[in-house]
């Protein structure tokens, strides 16, 4: 039986002959074979970390150093100018061993320092090569002597990095200066307030940029000095892990599958080769074989941290009634996996290795076929992630603390992953594509409010048609960290696994494998009423959502770049005139950046609405004339590149602002500058998807094959969520999320809007056909009567 309990290692009974004990050796093997596993991976930890530990240079590099120093003092000269004779002298073991022994000893200490003091020298140079980002502001193909010099880097970057290996090389986020922060923050607030409200604000800023701001700057460059990033704990603490209200919606956000094709129409046949290359990731995870990822605009020559990989599987979020945790265990050697009310543990590794995919879909199969009822109040336990913090926190604590139920919830929350196998079908194909993508889209956000764990680092969700998709907790790291595992699961899925011509995956099948083990719960009646409060909550803002979600497929970046514009520039300037056009004002634009070039750095905000840009939408629907409107979107589009440079290079507002505050918090004093700074609502909140793994994708012959992107829930009760994916060299999607009680906001209008902005925008930058005249229309009539 599914429910059935896992055979223990040993029993014993006492009887009158004495103790009669009955080993299983199977048990024992699978602890044998799992402990060998645990102790493989401290190895290969420890062996990377010695690796890590003294790139760019290598561990083989120590012995040839030792070897040169040895032949030198083969030739009679002394490199050391006298060193090796003064260690040799004072060698504690000099009277036990010969002099020859005593020289080759002293020698062999000398290199090893010598080889010590070059990895410092390297990693030193390497972290000021690494610190400087001024190549960033150059025009393309204007290189300055300095960054000719800086180019450098890529000698001083080594040979094949670990995924770690820049780690100890990486700068420091720098604090910016209060007087530069401040310049910014009201420069970019400009077009969003009258003459009134903008000088009271340029008032409170000055007073405390004159006053409060140099105390609290004092205590945050300290901070800096101390701890390796001074935002990031505070931004992942106070951000997301102190939120008290839904996660679902709110925080998490999702991906999608394959736009058109789906690669097996059978549903444990998607899950056995996916769920099969999550693990191959994790395996490569572990061993550091993930190359390091780079900066999108250094042509891979600068690295960016790591850091945010360390937690993507085995983690989960847990519920506090001030603020949640985040936990992270040991590889996990299973996951959990939901299916119509039930929750199973499925293994999927025997006897030490990993499951094969067919062997995956077969125990997938299994769990699909079984025909066991979920428990009481089993069914919909899940909404209690999906509703307020505080709630889930309590019932936690009184309900899941101890016997079944904290065994079971235990198992969920240490799992590699949670899966969840939907009874619904998704598909973009037919008459209904555009309807068909919006409810894909909130079917991953938040799919019925209980059959996700919206605590787990992220959840994966099996269609009954083979569709699939993926859903991501925020707090322990960014989009673009799940969505490189994502890119590599969908490619290994499709191009390097496959399916037979039946459509099962490849391979056979050991029958003998234990059946999945069905959870077991003991829900208490007033659980179950907190389980249907917690439901109440997360449907009333799943069923406020509106989404809209569609592919743009009348140009792409290679247009616009044919235009000598940047392709994310030229889209958040239709982006702000879409939205000038709908509701004819300006507002607080959010749009996400990197700070990965730091280390243990996150995101930026690059504020998208500027006087540049309002300017020139002003100028647009005014009806200015056309060289006067390209000059002002030249403006625009570059003052947008400058912002998002400025972001990315630790010089952004919005973090600095925000820590600012924390430090006024913790000091019990009151800013009226950073309060209303911080209270200022982003109504529209942007976010560009990249593809990392360009080459794990065929674009050109294969258009079909390539991820529709993500995208996640507003930000703001009257504003839009907003998430765009830039896809070869045609295509652009975007998923747009507003919600219905506003009655100003309307996702699929927006979308119109957005279209018929971009069309405008290529219209108005593309070169004007000359009409021909009359004598021209003539001569070409007489041809054509020819």
């Amino acid at each position: 039986m599914a429910e059935a309990h896992q055979a223990v290692a040993f029993q014993f009974t006492v009887t009158p002959e004495g103790i009669d004990l009955q080993l299983s050796h199977q048990a024992l093997t699978e602890i044998y074979l799992s402990g060998m596993r645990s102790w493989k991976k401290r190895i290969i930890r420890l062996k990377n970390s010695v690796i890590t530990g003294v790139y760019p240079a290598s561990p083989s590099s120590w012995l040839f150093v030792v070897i040169a120093i040895l032949a030198t003092m083969y030739t009679r000269s002394d490199p050391s100018m006298g060193l090796i004779a003064k260690i040799q002298e004072h060698l504690p073991v000099s009277q036990s061993m010969s002099t020859q022994c005593q020289v080759v000893l002293s020698a062999v200490l000398f290199s090893t320092m010598l080889w010590l003091l070059l990895i410092f020298t390297m990693r030193l140079c390497l972290k000021q090569l690494l610190s400087y980002h001024r190549w960033m502001f150059e025009q393309h193909g204007k290189m300055s002597t300095t960054t000719k010099v800086w180019a450098l880097v890529r000698i001083f970057s080594g040979r094949k990095p670990l995924l770690y290996s820049y780690q100890g090389s990486l700068p420091n986020l720098p604090v910016p200066t209060i007087k530069d922060t401040v310049k910014r923050y009201l420069e970019s607030v400009r077009p969003l307030m009258d003459d009134a409200k903008f000088e009271r604000m340029t008032k409170l800023a000055t007073e405390f940029e004159s006053s409060l701001g140099n105390r609290l700057q004092w205590y945050l460059k300290l901070k800096a000095l101390w701890a390796s990033n001074y935002v990031s704990d505070w931004w992942e603490e106070y951000v997301y892990l102190r939120g008290r209200g839904p996660i679902m919606v709110n925080s998490n956000y999702y991906g999608m599958d394959f736009l058109y094709v789906i690669p097996t129409p059978i549903q444990a046949a998607r899950a056995g080769n996916s769920i099969h290359a999550f693990f191959l990731y994790r395996r490569k995870l572990n061993k550091e074989e993930i190359k390091p990822v780079s900066s999108a605009t250094s042509q891979s020559a600068v690295p960016c941290c790591s850091y945010q990989f360390e937690r993507m599987f085995d983690t989960c979020r847990i519920p506090g009634t001030v603020s949640d945790t985040v936990q992270h265990w040991q590889d996990s050697d299973y996951i959990v996996v939901y299916h119509r009310g039930r929750y199973f543990r499925l293994r999927v590794y025997q006897a030490g290795r990993l499951l094969s995919p067919r062997e995956i879909e077969f125990q997938i199969q299994r769990i699909l076929d079984d025909p066991t009822p979920p428990c009481k109040g089993e069914a919909k336990l899940g909404a209690l992630t999906a509703g307020d913090r505080i709630p889930w926190a309590k019932a936690r604590a009184k309900y899941f603390s101890s016997g079944v139920n904290k065994r079971s919830l235990d198992c969920i929350e240490r799992a590699a992953f949670f899966v969840t196998l939907d009874d619904d079908e998704q598909c973009v194909m037919g008459d209904d594509s555009a309807a068909s993508l919006d409810r894909y889209a909130k079917s991953l956000l938040h799919g019925k409010c209980y059959d996700r764990w919206f605590d787990k680092s992220f959840s994966v969700v099996y269609y009954k048609n083979g569709k699939k998709g993926i859903n991501g907790e925020h707090s322990w790291a960014d989009a673009p960290v799940v969505a490189h595992l994502w890119e590599y699961t969908l490619a290994t899925d499709s191009f390097q696994l496959g399916y037979n011509a039946e459509g099962h995956c490849k391979g056979e099948v050991d029958a003998s494998l234990p059946r999945p083990q069905k959870l077991n719960w003991e829900i208490l009646p007033e659980c179950e009423e907190q389980i249907s409060q917690s439901l109440a909550v997360a449907q009333a803002l799943a069923d406020d959502v509106d989404f809209h979600v569609f592919p743009f497929q009348d140009f792409g970046k290679g247009k616009i770049k044919k235009c000598r514009v940047s392709p994310d520039a030229f889209i958040q300037m239709a982006l702000q005139l879409a939205y000038y056009r709908e509701r004819g004002t300006f507002c607080l634009t959010y749009e996400a950046s990197m700070t990965r070039l730091f280390r243990e750095g996150r995101t930026e905000t690059v504020r998208s609405c500027s006087n540049e840009s309002s300017a020139f939408v002003r100028a647009l629907e005014g009806g200015e004339v056309r060289p006067q409107k390209l000059r002002l979107f030249r403006a625009a589009s570059e003052k947008h590149q400058l912002l998002y440079r400025l972001a990315m290079t630790g010089a952004g507002i919005d973090r600095h602002l925000f820590c600012l505050y924390v430090v006024s918090k913790y000091l019990g004093v009151e800013s009226p500058f950073l309060k209303e700074v911080l209270s200022e609502p982003w109504r529209l909140s942007t976010s560009q998807t990249p593809i990392q793994q360009v080459e794990l994708f065929d674009m050109v012959n294969h258009p079909e094959y390539i991820s529709c992107g993500g995208g996640f829930g507003p930000v703001a009760d009257d504003g839009y969520g907003l998430s765009y994916c830039i896809l070869g060299e045609n295509l652009i999607n975007f998923h747009i999320s507003c919600k219905h009680s506003c009655p100003d906001t309307d996702a699929h209008k927006f979308g119109a809007q957005i279209r018929k902005a971009l069309h405008d925008l290529i219209k108005l930058l593309s070169p004007i056909e000359k009409e021909p005249n009359k004598t021209e229309e003539k001569k070409m009539e007489v041809k054509k009567e020819l």
